[in-house]
């Protein structure tokens, strides 16, 4: 019998790119699939002619001489399952397919000892608990080992026994026939669950499961200058393994409250202080807020609204020992509402005594909004 011409069998054209024969082949696969379809011989032949197509023209060099010769280019190279553990090229395409009739190769790695499960546990801190480290205690839920059982889930007295279907293995084996060979498959006993054990005699305490939720006290030290976001883990503080396997890991990720005062840029301190009209003209020396304390520090004469100054090493300590950071100052000045008429007048006064000189600024400022605007 003539074979059928092998895009054909794929349902794509001589243009597809590898992508699409690769997608061709994957949904055809999948549908004719042995397994889909036990006993059903027209299916595993289909099987078979879609993998001796989908070796020719997912080689650049076989679709090559396919196109150019027909099936006598490619005679003896089409259906080569031989060799390379009787896999051919189809390496990449196996995974999907295999994943789909139960992934035998991965079932050994669920039957073996299993981490326990992680907790997130967000923490709030003050904004100088951040800055200086702190220690704090939290409570949470967690599943612990039962302590009736010890955590075995049988009635105390009592024990596991083992699964006579698995043998205590907890998993069985099987063997199917392909056209690609013989696949072993490897899937979690069903009678067992892939526990391996079965308990006749549960523990009143657990209902069989080794496992009760306790309410769990811990301490965590928070390292000075840490910041909103940073996640201290603490190993085996999570819940109990299976199987014998280790304990999960609690991830305290903390939350910095705002401060009154202070923001945070890094490992910089900013803040905001308001200063008087006169301060701010004849200069002064403020007290300055810190994380530490108040600092004096003088201002110079006519020092205009919104001008930053820097207190060096006033900021954050890097927790890596980098050295700290500095703080910075900006000075809001603030108008006086509500003058009386002696204030009123000394400023009238104030702004005479500045003659032609403050004019002018002001005459300067009103022309350049007629040459923007035109009014």
């Amino acid at each position: 019998m003539s074979k059928r011409d092998y895009y054909e069998v794929l349902g794509v054209d001589k243009n597809a790119n590898p992508e699409d024969v690769k997608r061709a082949y994957r949904k055809l696969a999948m549908k004719y699939h042995p397994d889909k379809n036990p006993g059903d011989k027209t299916a595993e032949e289909k099987f078979k002619e879609l993998n001796e197509a989908y070796e020719i023209l997912s080689s650049p060099e076989k679709k090559q001489r396919y196109d150019q010769f027909g099936h006598a280019g490619v005679n003896g190279n089409a259906g080569g399952f031989e060799g390379n553990g009787g896999f051919g090229g189809f390496e990449d395409i196996f995974g999907d397919i295999f994943d789909m009739f139960g992934g035998g190769f991965s079932s050994r790695r669920r039957s073996g000892p299993q981490k326990g499960a992680d907790i997130k546990y967000e923490l709030s801190i003050t904004f100088e608990e951040a800055v200086f480290g702190s220690e704090k205690t939290i409570e949470f839920y967690k599943y612990e080992n039962c302590h009736t059982c010890d955590g075995s889930g049988a009635k105390p007295g009592t024990s596991k026994k083992t699964c006579p279907h698995c043998k205590g293995t907890g998993e069985v084996r099987f063997v199917q026939r392909t056209p690609l060979g013989q696949i072993v498959n490897v899937k979690p006993c069903d009678q067992c669950g892939g526990e391996g054990h079965i308990i006749e005699d549960p523990c009143p305490t657990c209902k069989g499961k080794g496992k009760e939720r306790k309410r769990k006290k811990v301490k965590v030290r928070i390292p000075a200058g840490v910041d909103n976001g940073s996640i201290i883990p603490l190993r085996g503080e999570g819940e109990p393994g299976t199987k014998g396997g280790p304990y999960g890991d609690l991830y305290v990720v903390l939350r910095v409250m705002p401060h009154k005062i202070f923001e945070r840029d890094g490992y910089d301190i900013l803040c905001e202080i308001p200063i008087t009209f006169v301060q701010a003209v004849l200069g002064e020396e403020l007290e300055v807020p810190t994380l530490e304390g108040k600092v004096k520090y003088k201002i110079t004469e006519g020092t205009q609204s919104g001008t930053i100054f820097r207190l060096k090493n006033r900021g954050i300590q890097n927790p890596k020992g980098y050295g700290k950071g500095d703080q910075y100052v900006k000075v809001v000045v603030e108008i006086p509402k509500n003058l009386t008429d002696k204030q009123k007048e000394i400023l009238k006064q104030f702004a005479a005594e500045g003659g032609e000189e403050i004019h002018e600024k002001r005459k300067s400022f009103f022309d350049k909004v007629k040459d923007v605007f035109g009014v």
